[in-house]
């Protein structure tokens, strides 16, 4: 192992002793070390854990043990982790070093405090690992140390504080916690009080410095102001002994290190340079201010307010934290230098080179915290910034004409001139830009020697004027003359100041600006001045008022404290208000910083002395004075006794007959007695008046209760509300006082509920229509009445509700008649005229009351035209209006937006207190609504039907006929007539084919399916429309057959002709068969000649056809002369034997009358005959057959004049019965079946036996 110089053991020993020590110029002190006992022991031996070293006057000293003594300097320790020998190897893994400073306790606490504590406690890796009753241990190690740390004796026995020890004070926390435990602790009862007044004043802020890290900077804000405001009212308290000054040095020291970690830490988290501008302007400005803050008030309190206090006077040289003060400064720069930037930005147009500039002007400070001030790192700082302003050094001379441009355009604006340099101001101050703005800084000065003067030509116009006047100083709240003449000024002086340090931060180097700053400091001298003058002018008067017993000033302490006036009665205490002003100001002027003449501070000691008691005895006097405009008048009998007891105790405070005492400010203990028994006095008076006038401010609110409760609505209210009242008053009685006395305050009270029951009673007839209490009402839709003649009704009928309206009416209008009040028995009858006074009004509720009937029949009639499709046949109205698919797309639409409007119907309408449920009418109206929308989707069905209908038989008709093969010519005709006539109807029929496929579109959309059959008949068209198109081949064809076909049939119809011509000439009658042949072959040869024609005609139809076919085809005619012959002969015959069928009819009609109906009427008979003879006279040429006609007319003309003998009417049976024989009629021929044609088929035997018959 190497030794001396060479062993790397020693060498590390010796190399940290002389950094910790500060020895590298030293090296002297080393040789004689190297081989030092202690050395080598602790290096060497295994058992020797301890190396001490400490530096003395001699050198430095080693050991292996540390003394009691030893800690008075700086001590460094090595010790070994593990008993064993040092080696190169273990060198770095065995030894551990630590110092010790002050003291072992102190430097253990920190050790714990700032080392282990933090990492066992809070560390997660360690404290999960660490036992819970050894953190709970540690924390008390902690709590414990920092205790006896405060603790100034070094004898720890015997428990006593040294208050000017402050070693163990090093964070205001420290502070708080020292007085908190003296408080505790202290040996003596004054020295606790003490403490505890102490520790009061500190609460104010003691929780947030315990929770400082946990405040924003904001919140730190505030807390300056409310530190400043603690420690003074610590340093300025009188009620115990002062605050050591050493102490409240170090206190004010180690708040300004707080405050200044604080901001260091709060900042640090910040990205000073990338961060948003706004957001690190934000904070500098407020890390700024707590500086700032901190500096200025404890420069104001040192400096000025408590080297003024006298009764605790500063007596060292004022203190200034400096090292706040600098971080403050640097904050600022930080704050120009970032606000510059943006600055920079705002004005360097958007090129590259703003880019490149942007990036680089932060470099400088890259690996630099800002915050971090401390000597050891100003001297970077200033390079980085030296460095910084380079770089923006040619960025500054192109934004200087552009700011320059900007300034000149509102130089004639004084306001906006001054804004414009305090917005720009950083950049104003860059060397550069300053001189580039001469011109305008100039302009700046002269506006700001203009703003010096307004302030002296304010100041001289109103320094003699009275506060608040025009011509005075402004007036502030709460201030005396003399203070509101000093504020005034003080507020001038703020803004000249103001104005100097705009002049020296950017108007510095103009050569007015000395001018300037004298005639500044000049205006600030005379308002110093000012200010002197005032306060003593204060002075002085106060002094001579001190001498002038009127004054009020003066208070003697052996007089009388208070007296009854004589002459009004009034208590007055010798107590006057200007010593209670004096006060005021002197507190006021203090806090100024003005010293105050002890004459005047020992008055207002005095004053202040008795200032409390005082102020107690004015409260009692004014009580008195006012206690009678305090008792409400219907009260006052019910507090005579105790008005009664109050004043006779103010009355014995004088003095008897004979008595030489008398209670006087420089008796306390009388003093305080009096003044207690005063103040129960007072305070039993005022405690009763104040329960009473509870009580009477109860009452106020429940009767404005009252009045605002609806009497209609919430007439239980009403009962509830006037029975509090009564338990009130019952509960008043119960306290004592007197039936009679409270007669007059139950009066009061009943006049009250008069008025509130008057109000909402009257407010109710006004209104008495909507605030009855509500009658529900349904509104039905009744369609049991005859068919379509459904109506609206209401249920409860109409009537019914009409007389519940009016009970209900007639109830409220007798609610006075029945009000009992909260007085005694004979009192309710104030209630009662109230009908009477308000008749007036029952005119209007019953006008009122029709008009609602008359509004509820109105609700019915808005809502017939909802359902007046319940009285009409849908059907019909449907089937009548609606044809194209326009139409029932419109009432589609109509219906939809009806059924949009039916939710937007009410369903309830309130008409004033009549609440109709229109539910059910809404429920019916949608259920007509859905009937018809379902009727629309029939009728819309059937119309589609009805088309395809039409369409459908037109197409299968006309394919019937289309089919069908023409065998003739005039089916050819027809066939073309039939298809010319489809021609003409496809271009109607067509259409339908659209209007159905429409309306069947509409029918899927509304009724989500529609007819599926048009697709089946679209085909069926195109069928028939093939059919059309082929139909006139099929015709030529057809015609080409037919011609062959009119040929066969020409020969068929000659070969027919020749037949019948053969059976004509063989079968026609002759003129024999007329002149011989009897009636029933006459008969025969008629029916025969029918026949024939009929045959003939059918044949000639033939003829006809086929004449009409051979025209038609082209072919040559045949020759028809046979049947033109036949022809003529037929005519000839169907002629003569159509006279005789016409004659025969005739005839045959008579003939078969019954006799005993005719034989009255034979005159028809003979006039039958009769025209016949006419006509067949007036033949031109006779036939056979006229002949034959004739003889007929003639043989019954003869029998005409002898019927009358066969007419029997007064023959009986048996003469008929010879009759008959004697006519030769046949046997069984009777009367009742006789016919006029069995007499004329007699008629020659009636006439050969006319004689006989006439018989």
């Amino acid at each position: 192992m190497a030794t001396g110089a060479g062993d790397v053991r020693k060498r590390f020993i010796f190399t940290t002793i002389q950094n910790y020590f500060g020895m590298l110029s030293e090296p002297y002190e080393l040789p004689h070390l190297l081989n030092c006992a202690e050395v080598n022991n602790f290096l060497d031996d295994g058992n020797q854990l301890l190396l001490r070293a400490q530096r003395l006057e001699t050198g430095i000293s080693l050991a292996n043990t540390i003394d009691v003594g030893d800690t008075k300097d700086k001590v460094l320790v090595f010790f070994k982790l593990r008993p064993e020998v040092i080696t190169e190897d273990n060198i770095h893994n065995n030894i551990l070093v630590s110092s010790m400073l002050d003291s072992p306790i102190n430097s253990l606490y920190q050790a714990v405090r700032q080392v282990f504590a933090p990492m066992l406690l809070k560390d997660q890796e360690w404290s999960k690992n660490f036992d819970p009753k050894l953190q709970n241990l540690l924390s008390e190690l902690e709590a414990g140390l920092g205790i006896v740390l405060r603790r100034s004796d070094t004898n720890l026995s015997k428990m006593k504080f040294k208050e000017d020890d402050i070693r163990g004070i090093l964070t205001p926390s420290d502070e708080f916690q020292f007085w908190i435990e003296q408080a505790h602790r202290g040996s003596k009862q004054m020295n606790r009080e003490r403490a505890t007044y102490f520790k009061e004043l500190f609460e104010a802020v003691a929780r947030e410095f315990y929770n400082l890290d946990s405040l924003s900077l904001l919140e730190v804000v505030d807390l300056v102001e409310s530190t400043r405001d603690a420690v003074d009212d610590v340093w300025r308290q009188t009620e115990h002994e002062h605050y050591p000054e050493a102490r409240m040095l170090h206190l004010l020291d180690i708040i300004g290190g707080s405050f200044g970690r604080f901001v260091q830490k709060k900042l640090g988290t910040l990205n000073i340079w990338e961060d948003p501008f706004h957001l690190v302007k934000d904070n500098l400005k407020a890390g700024i201010t707590i500086c700032e803050q901190w500096v200025v008030a404890c420069n104001h309190l040192t400096g000025q307010m408590w080297q003024r206090y006298v009764p605790h006077p500063w007596k060292n040289e004022k203190y200034f934290p400096e090292s706040l003060d600098k971080l403050g400064k640097r904050l600022k720069e930080v704050l120009a230098i970032r606000t510059i930037h943006e600055k920079l930005i705002y004005f360097l147009p958007a090129s590259e080179e703003k880019i490149i500039c942007l990036t680089r002007v932060f470099e400088p400070f890259t690996g630099l915290n800002p915050i971090q001030y401390n000597p050891y790192t100003e001297p970077l700082w200033k390079a980085a910034v030296s460095q910084y302003e380079k770089i923006i050094g040619p960025a500054e001379q192109k934004i200087a004409g552009k700011l320059k441009n900007y300034i000149s355009e509102i130089q004639d604006s004084p306001q906006q001139l001054l804004q414009a340099f305090l917005k720009y101001k950083e950049l104003v101050k860059r060397p550069t830009i300053s001189k580039e703005l001469i011109l305008e800084r100039e302009a700046l000065l002269a506006r700001l020697m203009d703003s010096v003067k307004d302030f002296r030509t304010d100041f001289d116009n109103r320094c003699h004027g009275i506060p608040g006047e025009v011509t005075g100083p402004l007036s502030g709240k709460n201030l005396s003359e003399v203070v509101n003449n000093i504020v005034w000024v003080r507020q001038l002086e703020l803004k000249v100041d103001d104005t100097i340090k705009i002049a020296e931060a950017l108007l510095f180097d103009l050569s007015g600006f000395r001018s300037f700053h004298r005639s500044a400091d000049d205006l600030l001298e005379q308002f110093k001045l000012y200010e002197q003058e005032q306060f003593d002018d204060w002075s002085r008067d106060i002094q001579s008022g001190l001498s002038d017993s009127r004054s009020g000033l003066c208070i003697e302490a052996n007089s009388r404290i208070m007296e009854l006036d004589p002459n009004d009665g009034a208590l007055k205490v010798h107590y006057s208000d200007r010593l209670v002003i004096l006060l005021r100001e002197v507190r006021q002027l203090s806090a100024l910083g003005f010293v105050i003449p002890a004459k005047i501070q020992q008055v207002a000691n005095i004053a202040q002395k008795f200032c409390k008691q005082a102020i107690i005895l004015k409260q009692v006097a004014h009580f008195y004075n006012s206690i009678d405009q305090q008792m409400i008048q219907s009260q006052r009998p019910m507090m005579l006794q105790s008005a009664l007891a109050f004043e006779q105790i103010i009355k014995n405070s004088k003095p008897g007959a004979g008595e030489k005492s008398q209670i006087t400010w420089d008796n306390p203990k009388e003093l305080e007695g009096y003044i207690q028994k005063l103040q129960s006095a007072a305070e039993r008076l005022a405690t009763e008046n104040r329960k009473l006038r509870k009580w009477h401010a109860t009452f106020c609110e429940k009767v404005v209760v009252l009045m605002n409760i609806d009497l209609l609505r919430q007439q239980q209210r009403w009962k509830d509300g006037l029975q509090e009242l009564r338990t009130g008053l019952a509960s008043v009685e119960a306290q004592g006082f007197q039936a009679s006395d409270m007669h007059a305050w139950k009066q009061h009270w009943n006049h009250q509920l008069y008025k509130a029951l008057e109000h909402q009673y009257q407010m109710g007839l006004e209104a008495l229509n909507e605030n009855l209490p509500e009658i529900n009402i349904d509104l039905t839709y009744n369609d049991l009445f005859t068919f379509r003649q459904g109506r609206l009704q209401f249920k409860p009928p109409f009537e019914e509700i009409r007389a519940k309206y009016y009970r209900e009416m007639k109830r409220f209008i007798s609610i006075p008649k029945q009000f009992r009040g909260v007085g005694d028995a004979g009192d309710e009858g104030i209630f009662t005229i109230m009908i009477e006074r308000n008749a007036s009004g029952f005119l209007t509720i019953f006008s009122k009351a029709e008009d609602l009937f008359r509004r509820l029949a109105a609700v019915s009639d808005q809502l017939k035209e909802w359902v007046i499709i319940g009285q009409l046949d849908m059907e019909a109205l449907l089937e009548k209006h609606l044809f194209t698919v326009q139409d029932w797309e419109k009432n589609f639409k109509a219906l939809k937006v009806k059924g949009k409007e039916v939710e937007r119907l009410p369903s309830t309408v309130k008409v004033d207190c009549l609440n109709i449920n229109c539910n059910p009418v809404k429920t019916v109206i949608d259920d007509l609504i859905q009937k018809l929308f379902d009727a629309l989707v029939v009728s819309l069905r059937k119309s589609i039907q009805a088309h395809l209908h039409e369409i459908d038989s037109f197409v299968t008709d006309a394919m019937e006929v289309l089919t069908i093969m023409p065998q003739t010519v005039d089916e050819i005709g027809d066939a073309n007539s039939q298809y010319s006539k489809l021609q003409e109807r496809k271009p109607e029929i067509l259409p339908l084919f659209q209007k159905a496929e429409d309306k069947n579109r509409l029918l899927r959309t509304v009724a989500g399916g529609g007819l599926e059959t048009i697709s089946n008949l679209r085909a069926k068209w195109d069928k028939f429309e093939l059919m059309m198109e082929s139909h006139q081949l099929m015709i030529k064809d057809q015609i080409e057959v037919m011609k062959g076909n009119v040929k066969s049939r020409l020969q068929a119809y000659l070969q027919e002709l020749e037949k019948f011509k053969a059976r004509w000439d063989q079968l026609k009658p002759s003129d024999d068969v007329i002149e011989t042949g009897q009636q029933a072959a006459l008969e025969r040869s008629a029916k025969s000649i029918k026949e024939k024609k009929a045959e003939f005609d059918d044949l000639e139809n033939i003829r006809k056809k086929l004449v009409d076919d051979c025209h038609h085809f082209g072919i040559d005619e045949p020759n028809f002369a046979m049947a033109y012959s036949i022809s003529k002969d037929i005519e000839i015959y169907a002629q003569v034997w159509a006279l005789y069928e016409e004659f025969h009819q005739g005839f045959q009609e008579k003939a078969n009358e019954d006799w005993i109906t005719f034989r009255s009427k034979t005159y028809i008979f003979e006039e039958f005959l009769m025209s016949w003879h006419e006509r067949l006279r007036k033949v031109e040429e006779h036939s056979v057959m006229t002949v034959k006609l004739q003889s007929e007319v003639d043989k019954y003309k003869m029998v005409v004049p002898v019927l009358k003998y066969v007419r029997g009417e007064h023959l009986s049976p048996d003469h008929w019965l010879d009759l008959f024989r004697l006519l030769g009629l046949p046997r069984g021929t009777s009367l009742e079946k006789l016919l006029f044609g069995d007499l004329l088929r007699v008629a020659e035997t009636i006439v050969a036996k006319a004689s006989e018959l006439k018989v």
